[in-house]
């Protein structure tokens, strides 16, 4: 087993502090014996990033607040225009996404299933304990963290193509945009569950966007299981804080920092009170008047 000294990434103060903390708790396993790493998983620059993402979190506030400023000013700028189509770029964009979502997943789904159930694994060590992290994971983990703003070109096509634009979709995007800058920078090992759950939906919910935007056509039941699964999705997440949270009150030992037990409870809570609610008009409203019809 090979160990990077992460405190030697950073000077600063406070990514120092948390480096030096994962480091000596959870050296990086280079060497996995449940997965076999490529060559270019094992880059060690990877930790540096992730570390200035800790001491630098406030750019992910800049980042949202640009796209905040850009959605609803390409909204007024498009407000007399004829809405672009795109269709083609939309479909190159589904597809680009959907097929990074997949491969993050496969190449980061094993760490999480070791955690759990590998020797002396469990729910609870998966949840507070970083073991077993792999340089795999921490790589694919920082592309997903920074994938969250190369998804906010979701919402340029909506705009462009002057599409509805509802509040749950731009707090989702700004929101977890913060969250996941924050939560990989600072070496949260709910990270795992996070993102290898919002990996998975998202594999499946852009391929079912690029065939609708190849004018296949879906069966609804599709795009409603996909919509109960972002909501189990919510639930795992309020579980999960939840978790964490009564284990650290109690005096026990969680590697999580408080503010993202928050944040989280907070996140997961919105998104599953929004998902409800858009479920609850887009699928059972829907039914109930086509009954009444």
């Amino acid at each position: 087993m090979a160990r990077v000294n992460l405190t030697n990434a950073s000077s600063s103060g406070s990514g120092n502090r948390f480096s030096s903390v994962f480091n000596s708790k959870y050296p990086m396993n280079y060497n996995p014996d449940y997965m076999t790493l490529f060559e270019f998983e094992k880059y060690e620059g990877h930790e540096s990033v992730r570390i200035w993402m800790y001491d630098h979190w406030q750019w992910s506030v800049y980042a949202s607040g640009i796209y905040v400023g850009l959605v609803f000013g390409g909204q007024w700028l498009m407000r007399n225009r004829e809405p672009f189509k795109l269709r083609r770029l939309l479909t190159i964009w589904n597809i680009f996404l959907a097929v990074f979502s997949a491969i993050a997943f496969l190449r980061s789904i094993p760490e999480l299933l070791v955690s759990i159930l590998g020797p002396n694994g469990s729910l609870h060590k998966s949840v507070c304990f970083l073991e077993n992290h792999n340089p795999a994971t921490s790589l694919w983990g920082l592309l997903f963290a920074l994938s969250k703003i190369v998804e906010f070109g979701d919402t340029v096509f909506i705009v462009l193509r002057k599409q509805p634009l509802i509040f749950l979709h731009w707090y989702h995007h700004v929101t977890v945009c913060m969250f996941c800058w924050f939560a990989h920078g600072s070496h949260d090992p709910t990270s795992r569950w996070f993102a290898d759950m919002n990996l998975f939906v998202h594999s499946l919910m852009y391929t079912y966007y690029a065939l609708r935007s190849l004018q296949i056509k879906l069966p609804q039941t599709l795009a409603l299981s996909i919509t109960c699964l972002q909501i189990t999705q919510m639930l795992v997440g309020i579980v999960i804080s939840f978790h964490s949270y009564s284990v650290i009150v109690s005096g026990e030992e969680c590697h999580r920092p408080l503010s993202n037990i928050y944040a989280s409870l907070g996140m997961y809570a919105t998104y599953f009170l929004l998902f409800a609610n858009f479920f609850y008009k887009a699928y059972m409203t829907k039914s109930k008047k086509r009954k009444t019809a």
